[in-house]
């Protein structure tokens, strides 16, 4: 019995121990992750749906995976000044006007770390200073 207690022990403490030599990088994704989505509940989720499906005719679907990669250094500007130029997702075209969200560059981050890992992507870490650079870019 005793030397069951001291494996469980042992295994409990490496396993601990693997699963706490996660980078930095990988830490602050994944609470950039965690904010981003609590933001986009909180502002986007309304227009395009719990899953990124989009509302009808009016909010395009966030689920285009060579739409997102193709865009990525948009998404900072779209969010930030809105859009209102006709988007096709899918073959459909989008004409709806998307309204500006004055965010700052963190929080700009963590909602653009949590749409390009969401609804099918994996486009991995984003930090501000890419947000800070593709704003200046912004048209």
């Amino acid at each position: 019995m005793r030397s069951y207690l001291i494996l469980t022990t042992v295994c409990v403490t490496l396993i601990s121990m693997l699963y706490a030599c996660q980078t930095a990088e990988k830490v602050e994704q994944d609470a950039y992750y965690v904010n981003g989505r609590d933001i986009y509940i909180a502002q986007c989720q309304n227009c395009h749906g719990e899953k990124g499906e989009g509302l009808a005719e009016l909010s395009p679907p966030l689920t285009d995976t060579v739409y997102m990669k193709k865009n990525k250094a948009l998404l900072a500007c779209i969010v930030k000044h809105g859009y209102a130029t006709p988007v096709t997702i899918h073959g459909k075209v989008y004409e709806g006007k998307m309204p500006d969200f004055n965010m700052a560059d963190i929080d700009l981050t963590q909602l653009i770390v949590y749409l390009t890992n969401s609804f099918g992507h994996k486009q991995g870490a984003y930090t501000t200073r890419q947000v800070a650079k593709d704003l200046q870019n912004c048209k």
